[in-house]
Formats: structure tokens, C-alpha cells, sequence
């Protein structure tokens, strides 16, 4: 699915420890136990692809504590990948430059590109084009995350794209973000993806 959206980063955050070793292979732990450790994890996926790319003979231990939740619709997973490309690349001086970063992580998902770099941004192409937007006005958030986990590929998977009846005016909301109106920004909030989660999950509506 191609997308046009407004992406936003919040002060939750999770911590990704990465210490290079001599023995080869990615090893990854965590302190969630709901999270695959193995090629499903997109931390895993992103490290496979710059040892892959780089012929890196060494490996890396790589250690999350996680605290954005989990398939929670918030691109914890990208963000995490997303600094797994920019530490691996760091940490064995690979020398990517951002923009070849983005177009590595592209190809593992779609919000990996503005995870990158933040900020606030309009995605459009798969998640490719990124247009930097003014930062909102400085607000409190409430983040409310009812005990499911929704997937992604579930989400995208169920989604009718050809019967969406309305779409958020993201033309308005950038508008409202140009003008630093939060009571704009707030009206105009919306996500298509929860003609599927709803339906699904009640509990979201609520």
C-alpha cells in the first residue's frame, strides 16, 4: 500500500545497547518476553542487512529494553531497526550516509525511513518520501494501550483501500502545523487503519 501520513515522535523510548565481539553472528536479548529474538525481529532483519551488504566477519550483541508497547500501532519495531542501521553503521564505521540508511530500511518496512530521523514529517511513496513539517505546539500526550496486540501485517492485510469512504485531511493538518494551531492539529487527527482494528477490536473505539 502506498501512504500519506503525518508522523510524529513522542518521548517514549526504547534502548538498544549494541557491543561488537569477535565471534560471528547477531545475538539479541531483551526484557520483554513477547518479543521474537530470532530473523522475525526487525532489529535482526536490519543487522542481517548491513553485515550482509558490508561482508561484516565479526558480530554483535545487541541488548533492548523496551518500552514503547508492543503492536501498538507506533512503529516501536521500526524505531528499533531503524537504530540498529544507524549503531551498526557507526559502530563498525560502514560509512552510509543517511539517505542510503533509508534506502536500506525501505525495503523492511515502511516506516523505517522516517524513524531514521524523526521528527515531524508527511510519508508518502511506500514510506520513501519524507517532507520535513513544522513541529507542533508543545503538548501533553495520553497514549492508551487496551492488553491486545494488533499486527501490522494483519492490519494492511484486511485493509480495503478501493472502499475507504474518508480519509484524515492531511492537507488541513499540515496547514494547522504551519500555523502552530494544536486545536487544528487535534480535529483533524485520524487513521484509516482502524477501519480494520476496530471492527476487529471494539475495545479501540471505546
Amino acid at each position: 500500500h502506498e501512504v500519506k501520513m503525518i508522523m510524529q515522535t513522542v518521548d517514549i523510548c526504547d534502548e538498544l545497547v549494541l557491543e561488537k565481539r569477535e565471534q560471528p553472528g547477531i545475538e539479541l536479548r531483551t526484557d520483554n518476553s513477547e518479543l521474537p529474538l530470532d530473523g522475525d525481529n526487525l532489529i535482526c532483519k536490519a543487522a542481517k542487512l548491513l553485515f550482509r551488504e558490508k561482508d561484516i566477519r565479526e558480530g554483535v550483541e545487541i541488548t533492548l529494553t523496551k518500552r514503547i508497547p508492543i503492536a501498538a500501532g507506533m512503529a516501536g519495531g521500526s524505531a528499533d531497526a531503524a537504530a540498529a542501521l544507524r549503531g551498526l553503521n557507526e559502530l563498525f564505521g560502514m560509512g552510509y550516509s543517511i539517505p542510503e540508511l533509508q534506502a536500506m530500511g525501505v525495503k523492511l518496512g515502511a516506516d523505517i525511513p522516517y524513524c531514521i530521523v524523526g521528527g515531524t514529517m508527511l510519508s508518502e511513496g511506500i514510506g520513501e518520501i519524507l517532507t520535513p513539517l513544522p513541529a507542533p505546539p508543545k503538548a501533553h500526550l495520553v497514549i492508551a494501550k487496551p492488553d491486545i496486540n494488533v499486527s501490522t501485517a494483519f492490519v494492511y492485510g484486511n485493509l480495503q483501500a478501493d472502499r475507504l469512504t474518508r480519509h484524515p485531511d492531511i492537507d488541513g493538518m499540515t496547514d494547522a502545523l504551519r500555523r502552530q494551531d494544536l486545536d487544528g492539529i487535534t480535529a483533524r487527527l485520524g487513521n484509516v487503519l482502524e477501519t480494520v482494528t476496530v471492527r476487529e477490536y471494539p475495545v479501540i473505539e471505546r
